[in-house]
């Protein structure tokens, strides 16, 4: 049934707009501010979009709800309150002792949708994580992607089932216990498919980054550009009932205003917190190294909750691997006590030098007053793998044992653990980067930059995959059928039962680093990891360690292989394992 509905966008630039619904075109007004409206009678599910001066092809609207027939058709009326939530009795959970998993939509089931996705999320219960964090979902070109060339950020891919389909899966994770975290991107706009520059200022001038165009944080008109990105933080939050966002490369957000976009998006997501009365989190992926960004704005930080410590991942990865390319030298060089620096003081550049730089880089933390919660920790993400030539996960070069070794390291640090989807069994398919860009020469561009890459570093360009071949994607799908294969079963069991010890033991959730005390042998290939009455002891060696420990262990609580033994302050290791003891 059609109702008279108020149509409404912002478009400075134009000096015309009219706007289409259901093939009827209408002429609308502006205002002083640049938004032009129209009160139209328009049923629920109307196609709609947006003529611009003499042009006669409509433009979907940049805060469409729903884009069924892609990125360049008409946009649909969507009404997020149609929704019949069964989530009342969802409170929220905050960020701190909790285990994020991040996933990919359209791989993480042989289907790709998200309510396939629905279908495992017991598996994610039975796992013992607490946040199910979801790579970008928003409107992209094509049929699938990482999701990072989103176009239209309040759109949810029609791919992975549109609105109503997320709608329908936040709730499933809230009725099993679940928080939802929701990957969003505010620093560049994907290639194909963006018409935001016919409608407003998007991009700064003169400015660019890795991807493309700046937005336009601090430039004319950028109120409104700061208000569209603002609005869309709080539309998943509020409408889509989602529990947290993490924004992408925060430190792309190019911003010369007094208070920074970041820092007002936390006070606007803080007060609609008191509103809903559940914890909202922001996660920030920041290359700065610097805490201002979770610090509290009483104290003179941006007031951001967490960050992601690639730091962690770093010097746990070449700890491991012995991998020292790039920008692991500085890690690899420092070795274990690089990894000991880190689990204490949450960076390893907190104002050292980095040679993959070529500056001093970062600044310290204050553990005194920054809780370890605040960084999450990861052995795997999607950029560490996905970003690699052939999209390799560490399984493909880590025996079982050392997988189960840093799966310790990760699961019992003082900081917010993340696991990336197929980790916790060992997976054995790749994660690769894949894209699907229906015009030609925007696809061949794509994968010739790709595999050119990597051959300038070597690598044999027969070897780097094609991101535009659909097998390419087709690979990079979880395979199901191996948690019932060794090793993989194995390794499962590892992650369910230290993901147990951290709910049974409180000791492995104090986020206090100042309490964190590391003992180590680089020679020896051997660390100890003081977490209270707690001690996580781990062999990297390919034989056994004897080990003194500060006081006499009492009982062994978990362990990677066979357990170690133990005889008074000193334990035998054995080799390529770890373990966690209690002491007395």
């Amino acid at each position: 049934m059609s109702a008279p509905v108020e149509f409404a966008v912002w478009a400075p630039l134009p000096e015309r707009v009219r706007v289409q619904v259901d093939g009827a075109v209408h002429d609308m007004t502006r205002d002083d501010d640049g938004w032009w409206r129209a009160a139209i009678d328009a049923s629920p599910e109307a196609d709609y979009g947006f003529l611009l001066d003499d042009n006669e092809t409509p433009r979907p609207d940049p805060r469409s709800r729903r884009q069924p027939e892609g990125v360049h058709g008409l946009s649909r009326r969507y009404e997020p309150e149609s929704y019949a939530w069964g989530d009342g009795a969802w409170t929220g959970r905050p960020l701190a002792g909790g285990v994020v998993y991040e996933l990919h939509v359209g791989t993480f089931t042989p289907e790709g949708t998200l309510d396939a996705a629905i279908g495992r999320l017991g598996h994610l219960v039975r796992l013992g994580v607490d946040f199910v964090e979801l790579l970008p979902v928003n409107g992209f070109n094509g049929t699938h992607n990482w999701g990072y060339d989103g176009v239209l950020w309040y759109a949810v891919q029609e791919q992975y089932g549109g609105p109503a389909a997320y709608q329908r899966f936040v709730d499933a994770c809230h009725q099993q216990g679940l928080g939802v975290i929701q990957d969003v991107v505010y620093n560049h706009l994907g290639p194909s498919g963006n018409y935001l520059p016919e409608f407003f200022p998007i991009f700064a001038e003169g400015g660019a980054n890795t991807w493309g165009n700046s937005i336009n944080l601090s430039g004319p008109d950028s109120d409104e550009v700061r208000r569209y990105i603002i609005d869309n933080a709080l539309m998943w939050l509020r409408d889509m009932h989602v529990d947290g966002l993490r924004l992408d490369a925060v430190h792309a957000l190019v911003d010369e205003r007094a208070t920074h976009v970041l820092e007002e998006m936390a006070q606007e997501v803080d007060k609609l917190s008191v509103a809903v009365g559940r914890p909202l989190t922001l996660i920030a992926e920041s290359d700065l190294n610097d805490p201002r960004m979770v610090t509290p704005r009483v104290a003179g930080g941006l007031g951001l909750t967490a960050q992601w410590s690639d730091d962690f991942h770093h010097s746990l990865h070449s700890t491991l691997t012995g991998e020292g390319q790039g920008y692991y030298s500085d890690f690899a060089e420092a070795g274990i006590a690089g990894l000991a620096k880190v689990l204490s003081g949450a960076y390893f550049h907190d104002g050292a030098w980095s040679s993959f730089r070529r500056r001093h880089h970062g600044r310290p933390v204050d553990t005194a007053t920054l809780p370890g919660w605040k960084f999450l920790g990861y052995l795997q993400d999607h950029d560490q793998i996905g970003n690699r030539a052939v999209g390799d996960r560490i399984s493909a070069t880590l025996s079982p044992a050392l997988l189960a070794v840093g799966a310790t390291v990760t699961l019992t640090s003082p900081f917010t653990p993340m696991l990336f989807m197929g980790e916790e069994w060992g997976a054995s398919t790749p994660w690769q980067f894949f894209t699907s860009h229906p015009e030609p020469e925007l696809g061949r561009a794509t994968a010739e930059g790709r595999i050119g890459e990597f051959a300038e570093h070597g690598w044999d360009a027969d070897v780097v995959p094609d991101p535009q071949d659909p097998e390419t994607f087709t690979r990079s799908k979880l395979d199901w059928s191996e948690l019932s294969q060794e090793p993989h079963e194995r390794i499962l069991a590892v992650h369910r039962s230290l993901l147990a010890l951290r709910r049974a033991h409180p000791d492995l959730v104090d986020p206090d680093l100042t309490a964190v005390e590391v003992d180590w042998d680089d020679a020896d290939r051997w660390m100890v990891v003081h977490r209270g009455s707690l001690r996580v002891v781990v062999n990297l060696a390919d034989e056994p360690r004897e080990i003194d420990l500060d006081r006499p262990a009492g009982e062994v609580l978990f362990a990677t292989a066979e357990l170690p033994s133990v005889d008074g302050d000193t334990v035998t290791v054995p080799p390529e394992s770890a373990a966690v003891l209690s002491t007395r």
